[in-house]
């Protein structure tokens, strides 16, 4: 097999653009704020689980032992197929590994940083004079700001709250914009208040950092995305059913990373294309590595590429699924009380789909 199977080509990009748009349908609640009402806990804990239990499913079985048949074809025994569909296994790991190890370097620490750090907080509304008060001081809530990533958080369920007082803020100021242009006669110094309560007008600093946490994520995320839309490209160009499981997997847990790269972007500039740009962005990683890897490999694809490949990709799943959705998932869920069904319900419904396929 010296050639990729071309009548697979056209399926495999738009599996491939498909799951890498699933960030776009995400980062679309900065047109319509409302919708992050929808995002709550347990809906975001029963994705991330069903879309682990897929993944997890799908590269032990079906992946991994495509791995070792494809050794198998290329000539090699059995027991030597097997042992080198191992390696290739925890190569695709230690690849993540390495790989996650330039996110956290990309994002300079901001994984992890404490709700202390003055760049992951918001203060334009600690202490704000009113002078219709007369003068008198009064504080707000401070607003967090959140890590972008929903795999990147260690408390996830706090920036989950936030990014939903962001969208509350943003149809609130939207509803004083529709009052304001209903009153035209109102005073300039009126009008520049009004202004002043945005949810986008803060301190330039402050806006600056958000800004440049929010692209440095969007870029991590991309880089996150590479890997899986180059596993998603090259099972389809293989097996169709498999590559499509794969899409809808990775599709799932890219809805979520496409809100959470948007909407700080669109707090920290009010600008809704631009916010919605970048989470388009950190997504359409997934196509270009799509379509590097089938320039790259158009005509050397063979048994041993396939099986290396293969054995690469189930790894990188695998590692996905332990060190990011599942951890994310009971963060969202503490008590347990859908990530284990989502999780095994995912699994079910691949088995079920590649019996179908088979029969």
């Amino acid at each position: 097999m010296t050639i990729a199977n071309e009548e697979n080509v056209g399926l495999a990009f738009g599996l491939v653009i498909g799951a890498g748009l699933a960030t776009a349908l995400g980062a679309s609640v900065v047109f319509v704020p409302s919708l992050i009402h929808l995002a709550s806990r347990r809906t975001l804990a029963g994705a991330l689980g069903f879309s682990a239990g897929v993944m997890t499913y799908v590269s032990f079985v079906e992946i991994f032992n495509k791995s070792k048949t494809s050794f198998q074809d290329s000539g090699l025994e059995e027991e030597k197929a097997y042992a080198y569909a191992t390696v290739c296994f925890f190569g695709g790991v230690a690849f993540m590994v390495a790989l996650n190890h330039l996110v956290t370097a990309l994002l300079g620490g901001h994984h992890h940083h404490s709700h202390d750090d003055p760049i992951g907080r918001d203060t334009r509304n600690e202490s704000r004079d009113s002078s219709a008060d007369g003068g008198a001081a009064h504080t707000e809530p401070v607003v967090e700001v959140p890590r972008p990533c929903p795999c990147c958080s260690e408390d996830p369920v706090a920036d989950l709250q936030t990014i939903q007082h962001m969208a509350a803020e943003m149809e609130h100021a939207e509803h004083s914009d529709t009052h304001s242009s209903q009153n035209a006669h109102s005073h300039d110094e009126e009008e520049d208040h009004a202004v002043e309560n945005t949810p986008h007008v803060r301190k330039e600093e402050d806006a600056k950092h958000l800004m440049l946490m929010s692209v440095n994520t969007a870029i991590a995320i991309g880089l996150h995305n590479f890997p899986e839309g180059l596993a998603t490209f090259v099972a389809t160009l293989n097996d169709p059913g498999v590559g499509l499981v794969l899409a809808v997997a990775i599709a799932i847990h890219n809805i979520p990373e496409g809100l959470c790269v948007a909407m700080p972007i669109y707090y920290a500039t009010g600008n809704r294309w631009k916010a919605f740009g970048w989470a388009l962005f950190s997504g359409l990683a997934e196509p270009v590595a799509a379509l590097l890897g089938w320039l790259v490999l158009a005509n050397s694809f063979s048994d041993q590429l396939y099986a290396v490949l293969f054995g690469m990709v189930a790894g990188m799943m695998v590692i996905i699924s332990a060190r990011e959705l599942l951890p994310t998932a009971h963060r969202y869920d503490p008590e347990d009380t859908v990530v284990t069904y989502s999780f095994m319900t995912g699994m079910a419904v691949i088995a079920l789909s590649l019996v179908l396929f088979v029969l």
